[in-house]
């Protein structure tokens, strides 16, 4: 059972990071395997194991939730948390958090129908909805610093470099 305030998990770590910067880097894990025709076997962190799949109108079975549709709750739910922490750290009072985000997929470039559309997302809206008894204005404050802070929004908006390495057997 997790008993220690936000608060104090987010002072603790700044803490410990502004005495040592390397203690502030850590590395994420994904390993995955395909088990069927769009089927894949994910495992992240500490086990946690979750099925990947398409529906059967792209040819799958349907068995999870699609790639993009994790990378989206992975949005949403990286907003929701980086809201409560943040709300924590700036001592802003939130009752309720309802995010929806909505991606938009243009399968034409998924399937190489058209020469230069993108196949991943093209536009993804985040909607947020809070309720609680601060002022529009500490909640506006509240939701810029989520934006600069979230790191899963930083991975959407940014630029991450992706190293890929092949290995055939």
């Amino acid at each position: 059972m997790w008993n220690m305030s936000l608060t104090t998990v987010m002072e603790s770590a700044s803490s410990r990071m502004r005495r040592d910067e390397k203690w502030g880097h850590v590395v994420y894990r994904a390993t995955l395997d395909v088990t069927g025709a769009t089927e894949v076997a994910a495992t992240v962190g500490s086990g946690h194991s979750f099925t990947v799949d398409e529906p059967a109108s792209f040819g799958g079975g349907d068995a999870g939730p699609g790639p993009v549709e994790y990378a989206l709750a992975a949005l949403g739910s990286c907003q929701a948390i980086t809201y409560q922490f943040w709300a924590a750290h700036l001592g802003v009072t939130v009752d309720t958090i309802h995010i929806v985000v909505e991606g938009d997929l243009d399968l034409r470039g998924f399937f190489g129908v058209r020469e230069g559309v993108r196949p991943g997302l093209g536009a993804v809206r985040v909607n947020v909805a809070v309720s609680g008894p601060e002022s529009p204005q500490r909640y506006e404050e509240l939701a810029a610093a989520v934006d600069e802070h979230c790191p899963v929004l930083d991975i959407f908006t940014g630029t991450v470099a992706v190293e890929r390495t092949l290995t055939v057997s």
